[in-house]
């Protein structure tokens, strides 16, 4: 599979190119977003648990001090925040390969924080850089019929 890149000019752009990564997905994917602050990429989760019939996007915030939140859409939408983890024990602690199966999909912001982990699974990843004040550059790389994110 080839990277994608989309360049997002805003929030709502930003929104919507997640909704359709949402509307994409399959059950059983790990989703690993990586990312400076402010890059994006909670809003980018936003748009992705809309996009998997999640409901409100207001309800769906980073789990940056509970680590975990669990949303219901098409799927058990777990969303992890590894900011503050600082093991991979800590993280594996977490039960994190119980997230996975054909029926949920996991959102992990911060994936490079806990890459080794993430080793021999079959991950969507998503990088998310600053491109300007308001435009991001979303590369991704690994989501079957990505070519569908055209705008």
């Amino acid at each position: 599979m080839k990277t994608i890149q989309v360049i997002s000019d805003s929030v709502a752009m930003t929104f919507e190119t997640g909704k359709k990564i949402g509307s994409l997905l399959e059950g059983g994917k790990v989703v690993c977003l990586v990312g400076a602050l402010g890059s994006g990429k909670t809003t980018l989760i936003k748009g992705i648990a809309a996009g998997a019939g999640a409901g409100k996007p207001e309800n769906v915030n980073s789990p940056t001090f509970v680590i975990v939140n669990e949303y219901k859409g098409r799927f058990n939408i777990f969303h992890i925040d590894a900011y503050r983890i600082n093991t991979i024990a800590e993280f594996e602690s977490l039960g994190f390969e119980e997230f996975i199966g054909p029926d949920s999909i996991v959102l992990i912001e911060w994936a490079d924080k806990v890459k080794q982990a993430l080793e021999g699974l079959n991950c969507i990843h998503i990088e998310m850089r600053h491109n300007g004040e308001e435009s991001r550059i979303i590369r991704l790389y690994g989501l079957k019929n990505a070519r569908a994110l055209k705008f």
